[in-house]
């Protein structure tokens, strides 16, 4: 039996991407998005549940990401689930959850340039500066 990683995700950007780069000059974009549940509770009252999602974007889809995205627009993004340790400032060991984006659709917007997709891999955890983390 095979194993499958997978996450599809639609909501709302919560920041404008922000953009760095490794040592090695491979860019990397992160973001949020929002999504949200909606339920009514014991008394019948609607209640709306924000989940926050940090996403990570590697390459050419780091680059457009940048570009095509901001506070507060609606995104398609599927990609993987990751887990990564890293020693914030302090030394302090820190332990992140994240989607590393593989494809990316800029929601309610005629297409054209509206979808990219990550063909590569990204560059392993360690090619990723401490000082970069967390993004």
């Amino acid at each position: 039996m095979g194993f499958l990683n997978r996450v599809m995700l639609i909501g709302n950007l919560g920041r404008d991407p922000e953009i760095r780069y490794t040592k090695e000059g491979v860019p990397v974009a992160t973001f949020t998005i929002a999504t949200n549940e909606y339920f009514r509770d014991k008394s019948g009252e609607k209640v709306v549940k924000t989940e926050w999602h940090r996403v990570v974007a590697w390459r050419k889809l780091a680059e457009w990401v940048v570009q095509f995205l901001s506070k507060g627009k609606q995104v398609y993004v599927e990609g993987k689930i990751r887990t990564r340790e890293y020693d914030d400032k302090n030394g302090i060991k820190r332990r992140v959850t994240e989607i590393v984006a593989l494809r990316i659709q800029l929601l309610g917007v005629p297409p054209s340039t509206d979808t990219i997709s990550e063909e590569t891999e990204e560059p392993p955890p360690e090619a990723i500066e401490s000082e970069d983390v967390p993004f």
